[in-house]
């Protein structure tokens, strides 16, 4: 009796480690920058790239090259074709709403000094400390 009591508890305890695990990489948002390689673009994004480099493991960052026909077809895979140099998805999407209800898309250039974007690196680094 006691051998199944033990059995059941490593059970019961392994079960928990495990659901404990698969809740904390649930947890981490994708982000995708696919952008293209080369000025303006990097420097736009410095202050994105250097803020998820802070983050640690709280966010999988994958990086595409928007110049490869794999840039190309991942961003023709959520809707988006013509010329967009920067296009960030967060767990497959880029279109959202921020606390105050006003729509942005995390495409093209942010709002930066010279640059006219509609979206801001805080509005991105908001986007995917609420995807956690």
């Amino acid at each position: 009796m006691s051998l199944n009591r033990r059995t059941m508890i490593s059970s019961a305890s392994a079960a928990a480690l495990l659901l404990s695990m698969g809740a904390a990489w649930a947890a981490q948002p994708v982000v995708e920058i696919i952008a293209f390689a080369h000025p303006p673009v990097q420097s736009a994004l410095k202050p994105l790239r250097d803020w998820l480099a802070s983050q640690g493991k709280h966010a999988r960052v994958v990086e595409i090259d928007m110049d490869t026909p794999a840039g190309e077809k991942r961003a023709a895979a959520v809707g988006v074709t013509g010329h967009a140099p920067i296009l960030i998805l967060v767990d497959g999407k880029y279109a959202f709403a921020r606390k105050d209800g006003a729509a942005i898309e995390l495409k093209s250039f942010p709002a930066a000094p010279n640059m006219k974007g509609s979206w801001t690196i805080d509005d991105a680094k908001g986007v995917i400390s609420a995807a956690r």
